[in-house]
């Protein structure tokens, strides 16, 4: 079929492919997804949770979906809500580790005899290693028809500021360490963490300007310095689970939205995701960031499950101390 929607994930990852397993509930729970099968996507879950007495859940960019009713109807709707006849999906990058798998792929829709590409992040909580307990999907809002650019943060934080770098290694620690050492971020830092032939890409909305690969590298040694105006003053990207095989470190993270974030560039909390590859000597060669930012203004909050007040007030600081990771102490109490 004639591709009408292109998006670049495959395309400029291809060479990156490697030890992908065909045996995993993440890949069989794609397989059953595109093929229409929802009674047995219901089949990888169990009515609750192993360890907590509560409903399997799947969170899909424009709803959630609880228990195995709520999975049901997930499973049956999912490719008419991307207004498709059929689909079939490719990965591209696979990462295992600590429970969880995240599987990025190219979702191909036939939407009235052409294909659309959709990328897509989904990452699962295993049950067993064929069992799931969660899914998250992640995906571009441009993407899916009729979806506005707003998604509700999915985890509570623990505290609101960035995640602690010391639960990273290597590039991840040092271009995490750069992004949000407040005020501002170190954007020299990050462009030394990023090899020559570094990709920053393949998430984008529908529409952006197919470019080469050579094109696309030169940008990204600029990457950080578009970033070094507004991050962390503005907003930190705080991650709630991280999923690090050695080779790829993927990442769901949170805003979390300073004052000045709020009043200067009309920012909001919202839950996103990222990964991150490094090559053979040690570099990032590969970043992919799949956000919605910058398009608080295009949101219709008629249509959004909660209101604007609400979505503003969720995951909000006065301002980021300064350094990394830094937060203030309570003093010690003393006992007589």
């Amino acid at each position: 079929m004639k591709i009408r929607k292109q998006c670049n994930l495959l395309r400029l990852n291809r060479e990156l492919i490697k030890d992908i397993r065909s045996d995993t509930a993440d890949i069989r729970f794609m397989e059953l997804l595109c093929a229409g099968k929802a009674e047995e996507v219901a089949g990888l879950f169990r009515e609750r949770k192993m360890f907590w007495d509560v409903p399997p859940v799947i969170d899909a960019p424009y709803e959630r979906f609880e228990g195995m009713d709520g999975i049901r109807r997930f499973a049956e709707g999912f490719l008419p809500k991307f207004k498709a006849q059929g689909a079939t999906f490719t990965p591209v990058f696979q990462t295992i580790a600590g429970g969880r798998t995240a599987l990025e792929c190219v979702v191909n829709f036939e939407v009235d005899g052409m294909i659309e590409e959709v990328p897509m992040f989904v990452v699962t909580d295993l049950r067993t290693p064929k069992l799931l307990e969660e899914v998250r999907i992640y995906c571009h809002y441009t993407c899916v028809p009729g979806m506005q650019p707003y998604r509700k943060p999915i985890f509570p934080s623990a505290h609101l500021e960035m995640g602690d770098p010391g639960l990273l290694t290597g590039p991840f620690k040092a271009y995490y360490e750069a992004l949000h050492h407040a005020p501002y971020c170190d954007a020299e830092r990050i462009r030394r963490t990023f090899a020559k032939d570094c990709i920053v890409g393949g998430y984008e909305p529908w529409g952006t300007p197919v470019r080469s690969r050579e094109e696309m590298g030169r940008d990204a040694q600029n990457f950080g310095y578009g970033l070094a105006t507004y991050i962390p003053a503005c907003v930190g990207m705080r991650y709630e689970t991280l999923i690090d095989n050695g080779y790829t470190s993927v990442i769901e993270w949170v805003h979390i939205v300073s004052r000045q974030g709020a009043e200067t560039r009309n920012r909001i909390a919202t839950s996103a995701i990222s990964a991150y590859t490094r090559n053979e000597e040690g570099y990032l060669c590969s970043v992919r960031i799949c956000d919605y930012a910058g398009k608080e203004g295009e949101i219709d909050w008629s249509k959004t499950s909660i209101t604007e007040a609400e979505a503003r007030s969720l995951n909000r600081v006065e301002e980021f101390p300064a350094g990394c990771g830094q937060k203030p102490q309570l003093p010690l109490l003393k006992i007589d």
